[in-house]
């Protein structure tokens, strides 16, 4: 994360009496581009440790930088959406499971006369594949025997 001085953080430094020598070098590095680890690399010669750092954050002398806080709310917008699209995704998977034996029985025993169709209900590999073949085995079986198949595919 990127952090940048506060203006409690700009007084502290000019008081001189709040930071170690060890914490004034590393807050002079802090200017809102560079990252902690960036920061913790250039003063390990020095021994700033990332205790230190983080005292640095906890008294309100640095705070997550602008940009940084952007970056990270649009990462938890993009893991949230990628949640979302998994949850949707396994319901559907869960339908497809659900669904899928029960068109291929209806359709299997359609004996030749449904062969094509069988075919069609095994190369679906989605619940959408199966929505899109609900009409034609409505058609093909009745509105009856497809009832559950129907139930089955809305969830």
């Amino acid at each position: 994360m990127i952090y940048a001085k506060t203006e409690a953080g700009q007084q502290a430094f000019k008081d001189r009496s709040l930071l170690t020598p060890r914490q004034r070098s590393a807050f002079i590095l802090f200017d809102g581009k560079r990252s902690l680890p960036q920061v913790l690399e250039a003063t390990a010669g020095l021994g700033v440790t990332s205790t230190e750092l983080v005292q640095l954050v906890e008294l309100g002398f640095l705070a997550p930088s602008q940009q940084s806080v952007e970056e990270a709310a649009a990462a938890t917008a993009h893991a949230a959406a990628l949640v979302t699209r998994q949850e949707a995704s396994d319901a559907g998977n869960d339908r497809y499971k659900k669904a899928y034996p029960l068109a291929a029985q209806l359709t299997g025993a359609l004996g030749l006369r449904g062969f094509r169709l069988n075919l069609a209900v095994e190369a679906a590999a989605d619940v959408e594949a199966l929505v899109a073949l609900l009409p034609k085995i409505r058609e093909t079986v009745g509105a009856g025997k497809c009832r559950e198949l129907e139930q089955a595919l809305k969830g």
